[in-house]
């Protein structure tokens, strides 16, 4: 219920779930309606004990009962509800809107994914690239306001997504990775960073991050691993690469009769870590779908941009609506104490 849709004389105000929503600035005010009752209890004990009598003979045939004898109360009960109205607008009734705003200068990244036909071995669950794409949108989803963007490639590279805040897009692109995106067999790292220096080398943000992650073996593109690092790095682009997979013998597929193929798998982790080195960030090697889990969580932890945070609180005070109510309610009062109620019904 807000002050601006309800009218103050709702009852709408007297309602549990209006008074659960408040706040109380002076909730001190509220213990003393407690009290209230016992003060004109006492009040009307006082007036019947030392109020002035007089003597009168009945015959016990004339004394009668009546319903009506009960209105005296009336306005005593109308100046009651009137001071705990008032005791109430004391407590200060409020509700407080708190509002935060998250502001950040945000990080550029860029994710480069390898989505080569090795990527299909199922040394990680289900296989490494799917590994990849999991822990991948995890990332995206702890990030704030920070602009992502995918690169992809296997025998050539190209862009999937560009630098971009929209996350939903991000995801639905990551779900659209297929091993048959690109023609080109093999595995040109090379490429893939001259791709992702092409899209960060117009990037004003302060920081700008490659997230290079492969089986680690380039054997196709037309320019050098090593090169294309130089050249990312001359851009102020950090770059952590990761090697997903064990070396050697790993499965890759199923035979005739439902087992698994075993291939020979090559691994080029001197190339790797000489990408990671000249990018000014760090390598890692993962073999399992755990330990790349937590490459990326280490990875978001290092890369995380300053958030600042704004709080506004809007208070709105609703102690008006019960001194109005006080007041009618006194009002109605001084009229009844002047009424017949009060001077030909007092005991």
């Amino acid at each position: 219920m807000d002050e601006l849709t309800t009218s103050w004389y709702s009852v709408d105000w007297f309602l549990p779930e209006t008074w659960n929503g408040f706040t109380w600035e002076n909730p001190v005010f509220l213990y003393l309606i407690a009290g209230v009752p016992f003060l004109f209890v006492g009040r009307w004990l006082i007036r019947f004990y030392f109020n002035q009598k007089l003597p009168v003979a009945l015959v016990k045939s004339d004394l009668k009962t009546s319903p009506v004898t009960w209105f005296r109360f009336i306005p005593e009960t109308i100046f009651a509800i009137a001071l705990i109205l008032v005791l109430v607008a004391l407590a200060r009734p409020q509700r407080t809107n708190e509002k935060v705003i998250q502001n950040s200068e945000g990080i550029d990244i860029m994710l480069a994914i390898d989505i080569s036909q090795s990527m299909q071995i199922g040394d990680l669950l289900p296989n490494r690239l799917e590994a990849a794409r999991n822990v991948a949108r995890d990332f995206i989803g702890g990030r704030i306001q920070d602009r992502i963007g995918i690169v992809v490639f296997s025998g050539d590279a190209f862009s999937l997504a560009p630098l971009t805040t929209d996350y939903d897009l991000l995801n639905a692109y990551l779900n659209d990775i297929s091993f048959d995106m690109i023609e080109s067999r093999g595995t040109a790292i090379g490429s893939a960073l001259a791709v992702v220096t092409n899209r960060m080398r117009e990037s004003e943000s302060k920081s700008k991050v490659c997230i290079l992650l492969s089986d680690g073996d380039s054997n196709a593109g037309n320019i050098d691993p090593i090169t294309a690092a130089e050249l990312a790095a001359a851009y102020s682009i950090k770059i952590y690469t990761i090697i997903v997979g064990r070396e050697g013998m790993v499965p890759f597929g199923k035979d005739y009769f439902g087992r698994p193929n075993m291939v020979e798998n090559t691994i080029d982790e001197t190339t790797m870590r000489k990408i990671a080195n000249i990018g000014s960030g760090q390598f890692f090697r993962v073999t399992d779908n755990k330990a790349l889990q937590v490459v990326f969580d280490r990875i978001d932890q290092y890369e995380k941009a300053e958030i600042k945070e704004t709080r506004f609180k809007d208070t709105s005070d609703f102690y008006y609506i019960y001194l109005r109510w006080a007041l009618l309610f006194f009002t109605l009062w001084i009229f009844l104490k002047s009424s017949f109620m009060s001077n030909l019904l007092q005991d």
